[in-house]
């Protein structure tokens, strides 16, 4: 049976953690071992099992009804028809900053989230392309990695560095390019995408999210970075000009 790249890669993570934890629980006798093995398991399915939750919660993020949101519903059913996918939960998340995100441990568990500000922002085609790009995580399972590593990274995230560390060394930013790539095949329309990303990248710059150490250790999940330029010293995204350029490239 074919196991996806990305649940290898989450099995790595959550194993390279617990073997730390274990190690060093190791230096301290026979207890301390104990201890460290019991505390590895529980911080794993706690990780697993909660990873989603996590995210939306730090994002104060709440389930949208299809009466609130009819053109967010018509288009996500119709994106995930398209490919032969389950349609994700869909949540809102109440803040002017444009931006999205999915979490989840896969296809049949997911959530996508929008912000009321990005909803606000973009046009029709613009906000398909973004939900495009946001299935193509979950229906490439990048989900599951990237929320696990944001779950371990939130646990230590007074450290900042250490936080965005664990997510660099887990979560490789080229993951953002073949989510654009798969977007623009489901959408038919690499520009539309393109366009919402410049719009992404300006609204951001004048609505941006403080660099909190809890939103730190979660900006990964987000389609853009949602700090203003000048406080992305641990920012894991990909050049927004880059990525235009790509979409603008398959265009033509």
């Amino acid at each position: 049976m074919h196991v996806p790249c990305n649940v290898l890669r989450t099995v790595v993570l959550l194993g390279g953690t617990s073997a730390v934890v274990v190690l060093t629980g190791s230096a301290f006798g026979r207890d301390g071992l104990v201890v460290a093995v019991l505390l590895a398991v529980g911080l794993n399915g706690y990780v697993y099992l909660n990873s989603d939750r996590l995210a939306l919660r730090a994002m104060h993020a709440r389930p949208v009804s299809e009466a609130e949101q009819p053109a967010l519903y018509r288009i996500v059913r119709e994106l995930a028809s398209a490919a032969r996918r389950p349609v994700p939960r869909l949540y809102l998340c109440p803040t002017t900053a444009p931006n999205a995100f999915a979490t989840g441990r896969g296809p049949r568990s997911a959530t996508v989230c929008c912000t009321v500000g990005m909803l606000e922002l973009l046009d029709e085609d613009e906000l398909r392309g973004v939900l495009g790009h946001e299935l193509a995580h979950v229906y490439h399972r990048d989900t599951l990695l990237s929320s696990s590593a944001a779950a371990l990274a939130s646990s230590v995230s007074v450290l900042t560095g250490l936080a965005a560390a664990i997510v660099r060394l887990a979560v490789p930013s080229s993951r953002e390019y073949d989510a654009d790539r798969r977007a623009a095949e489901l959408t038919g329309n690499p520009l539309a995408l393109a366009s919402a990303l410049r719009k992404l990248e300006l609204g951001t710059r004048c609505a941006p999210l403080p660099a909190a150490p809890e939103l730190i250790a979660r900006s990964h999940l987000l389609i853009t970075s949602p700090f203003h330029p000048t406080a992305r010293r641990h920012d894991t995204h990909p050049p927004i000009a880059e990525r235009i350029r790509r979409l603008e490239s398959m265009a033509a």
